[in-house]
């Protein structure tokens, strides 16, 4: 079984309505190189870093954003103090290790949701996010 080819990165921006700007392209390159994944603002902007793209902290972050809004990635909202992004945007939920700050997926098939509250008038459920807080045992 061959593996399909992987989009490239400018024809992935443009298949999401965006341009594909130098910084652009250099981000998702290290986004997507690694398949799917969570990864902070912090985390991307130091594999930047390494890999000699100059771009700032608050280019990253607007970045990640332009992306999610675009439907490239989603926001996963798991502790206050960070945010993670997900490359994988298809409907699943998600572990989430306290301590280790390490968010692993749940395939949605694991989970099963009954009985949603009906939502307001005018608005529908866009989609429904499960975060599982997992902390190491303690040696007792």
């Amino acid at each position: 079984m061959t593996k399909a080819p992987q989009m490239c990165s400018q024809e992935r921006l443009r298949n999401s309505g965006l341009r594909p700007t130098r910084q652009r392209v250099a981000l998702a390159d290290l986004i997507f190189a690694k398949g799917d994944r969570h990864l902070t603002v912090e985390e991307l902007h130091e594999e930047a870093v390494e890999a000699g793209v100059p771009v700032s902290l608050a280019t990253v972050y607007n970045t990640l954003h332009q992306f999610t809004e675009a439907g490239m990635i989603r926001v996963l909202a798991v502790e206050s103090a960070k945010t993670y992004f997900d490359t994988n945007v298809s409907d699943h939920h998600h572990f989430f290790v306290e301590g280790q700050n390490e968010v692993l997926d749940i395939p949605v098939s694991n989970i099963q949701i009954d009985n949603l509250p009906e939502p307001p008038e005018g608005m529908e459920i866009s989609h429904v996010d499960v975060v599982i807080r997992l902390r190491r045992k303690s040696d007792r």
